[in-house]
């Protein structure tokens, strides 16, 4: 998959990337490690925030420390998929916290939901309680996962060039 960042350069990349490996780098050192002074550095990072190429800085948990290690892929398939229920439903899911990730699918199901909880008692409350509730689901399957082998945020192809 290659990824078209036509109006960023090597430097913007290098940025980039660099908070993509630690979001809490100073400015200065940021600058040292892009090889630009301060000044062009902060106006470069200001310019990819106003652009909205950067949404945000956050803190990244770890879910096990939480005691949240029960993760498990649910297919959703739908009972109407026009643009009305489509959207009833992405409402919908948005406001359930356990749902860590949800993706529309091009198969014979219609979304893929990641969900985090602390134990399978807890996933059968939340697929039966508010999985299964959501408006227009026809019906769900569900993979458990059992090591997360990857889990990393935007790296791969933002420090090639264009």
């Amino acid at each position: 998959m290659q990824m078209d960042f036509p109006d960023l350069d090597r430097f913007d990349r290098a940025i980039l990337m660099a908070l993509a490996e630690d979001g809490r780098v100073s400015v200065a050192d940021l600058a040292r490690r892009i090889g630009l002074s301060k000044s062009p550095t902060q106006a470069r990072l200001k310019r990819l925030e106003a652009d909205g190429v950067i949404t945000g800085y956050r803190a990244m948990l770890d879910p096990i420390r939480l005691g949240l290690d029960h993760v498990a892929f649910v297919e959703v398939r739908m009972t109407d998929t026009r643009e009305k229920a489509l959207a009833e439903f992405n409402a919908a899911v948005r406001k359930i916290a356990e749902i860590e990730q949800a993706h529309m699918i091009a198969s014979n199901f219609d979304y893929l939901l990641k969900v985090r909880t602390g134990s399978m008692s807890e996933y059968r409350a939340v697929l039966a309680e508010k999985i299964s509730s959501l408006p227009h689901v026809a019906n769900t399957s569900t993979f458990v996962a059992m090591e997360a082998v990857k889990e990393t945020g935007l790296l791969g192809g933002i420090d090639r060039e264009t």
